[in-house]
This record gives C-alpha cells, sequence and structure tokens, in this order.
C-alpha cells in the first residue's frame, strides 16, 4: 500500500520539487500541505498566506496552516506546534517531507520530533548536488521568483527576477545555486502540478536590516 504523506510547504521551490518527485513515487500519496507561518506570512519568503492558500487551491491539495508564536520559537514549542498540528488535520498521515537538501544534520533535527510522533520522516532531495537540483527545477518547468535576498551576498535588483539558468550562472561563485544557505527564498507560481499559473505584479521592495523582499500583487 501506498504511504499518505504531507508536505511542509515553504511556498517555494525546494517544496514543489519535493512535491512532483514524491508524485511520481508509486510508494507514496501526497495527501496535503502544511506551512507555519507567523503574522499572516511564511517566514524568510514572506509569502501572504492568502497567496499560500492559491497555490494549495492550485495544485488540488489540501492546506494545513500552522500558526507559531515567533519566527523563531524554542525547539520544544516548534515542534510540539508541528506535530499536533499535523494531528488535529484529520488527514491520513503515514510520514511527512521536507524539501531538505544539505546533511548539515537537518534531518537527525526532523526526525528527533517527526518519529516520535509515530510518522515517517522523508527527505527526496537530501544529499543531492545544488547545481544539478537547480537544474531540475528549471527543466522541469517550475515557475518561480526571486522574493528575497540576503543583501550581505545579492543585491536587491534580483527580487522579481525568475528562477532561469541563466540567473543561476550569473551567482556569485559564494552563493549557493539553489540559495540553501539562505542567500535567497522563492515563490512558485506555476509547475506542471499547479492547474493554472499564478499571476504576480506591481513589484516594489522593502528593504530591511539584512534582507530585502519582493512586495507584489496577484490575480485570484
Amino acid at each position: 500500500m501506498k504511504k499518505n504523506i504531507i508536505i511542509s510547504w515553504s511556498s517555494g521551490k525546494d517544496s514543489t520539487l519535493t512535491l512532483e518527485r514524491l508524485q511520481e513515487d508509486e510508494r507514496y500519496n501526497v495527501v496535503g500541505l502544511y506551512t507555519t507561518y507567523v503574522g499572516q506570512q511564511v517566514p524568510f519568503q514572506v509569502t501572504p498566506i492568502d497567496l499560500v492558500k492559491l497555490q494549495a487551491k492550485r495544485l488540488g491539495l489540501p492546506l494545513i496552516l500552522i500558526e507559531l508564536p515567533e519566527v523563531f520559537p524554542p525547539n520544544e514549542i516548534y515542534q510540539s506546534t508541528v506535530v499536533e498540528g499535523v494531528k488535529n488535520s484529520d488527514l491520513p498521515v503515514d510520514g511527512v517531507a521536507f524539501g531538505d537538501m544539505f546533511c548539515n544534520g537537518i534531518a537527525d533535527y526532523r526526525r528527533s520530533y517527526i518519529e516520535k510522533a509515530g510518522w515517517e520522516c522523508i527527505f527526496p532531495l537530501l544529499g543531492e548536488d545544488s547545481t544539478q537540483l537547480a537544474n531540475e527545477i528549471i527543466e522541469r518547468g517550475i515557475e518561480t521568483r526571486l522574493v528575497t535576498v540576503d543583501r550581505n551576498v545579492l543585491s536587491n535588483k534580483l527580487l522579481g527576477s525568475l528562477y532561469t539558468k541563466e540567473l543561476v550562472e550569473r551567482l556569485p561563485v559564494n552563493v549557493d545555486p539553489c540559495g540553501e544557505d539562505g542567500e535567497f527564498h522563492t515563490l512558485v507560481t506555476n509547475s506542471a502540478s499547479f492547474s493554472e499559473s499564478i499571476h504576480l505584479f506591481d513589484f516594489s521592495t522593502k528593504d530591511e536590516q539584512r534582507f530585502s523582499h519582493l512586495i507584489y500583487r496577484w490575480d485570484n
């Protein structure tokens, strides 16, 4: 029997690649997405929750929203909040999937509370080469834009840019091609899994102490 999987959904390219790989894997059945948020937006991407809801609608999947008390709550609060959110979703869950790429201890951290709750922890992208993953995202036609950049390493002029082969090739050598060190974050507006694309417009930029974010509107 296929295992029922819920995906940790950030609204970006890594989550989308995770979804597409799992949908193609005969061992799994994706039953939904869950998103953690603070103040009606996804941290880091700063994606409005209403737009995450639209993504889920276009993907045809239930979305479980899990509110955090702050961006970086204590581990025990974060873990218990996520576990209770998934348990209270009423979805049949055998496993939880994450789009993590680096073998930097994050997998062990995820397993420490996901497996304790009785679920399998799944990492479809873990340990793979970032350049190859970037190429796969682009070749699959996953349409994504840069919505957050760390100005310590990238210019805010990149905000709103489509994630293309040309953009990846122009990135500084110290920047991971997938932004896995937090250099940038993305928002997906279309993929093979979407029923139709999401149109973003009226771009502007908001600069904070270290990070800059893309401000935009979208069509429903």
